[in-house]
């Protein structure tokens, strides 16, 4: 393995854990008020592009980090979906924040 791929797999895991907290917070609390549908809905597209860059290139860093992000901003995503639509039929507002 080279330097560079090394760069890559470090640049991977960092990025890639930051959104793990995120998510565990998102689906604990069920609290997705602070969450943009539509910054959300964009940015997991352009992960998915660059998971699609990735393959085209063979670069398994890239792969390995977008697969791992596009997996965890889908969980959010539709986490956020689930709860406005519940929110929706009920005519509720979602669920108040938990103690984190």
């Amino acid at each position: 393995m080279t330097t560079h791929d090394w760069i890559g797999y470090a640049a991977a895991a960092l990025t890639t854990g930051s959104f793990l907290p995120q998510a565990i917070l998102t689906l604990r609390t069920r609290d997705t008020r602070g969450i943009s549908l539509a910054m959300y809905s964009v940015f997991t597209v352009g992960v998915a592009l660059w998971l699609v860059y990735g393959l085209s290139l063979g670069e398994l860093p890239i792969v390995v980090a977008n697969a791992v992000t596009l997996a965890l901003a889908l969980t959010i995503l539709g986490t956020k979906l689930l709860v406005e639509r519940g929110a929706r039929r009920t005519g509720a507002a979602p669920p108040p924040p938990q103690n984190r």
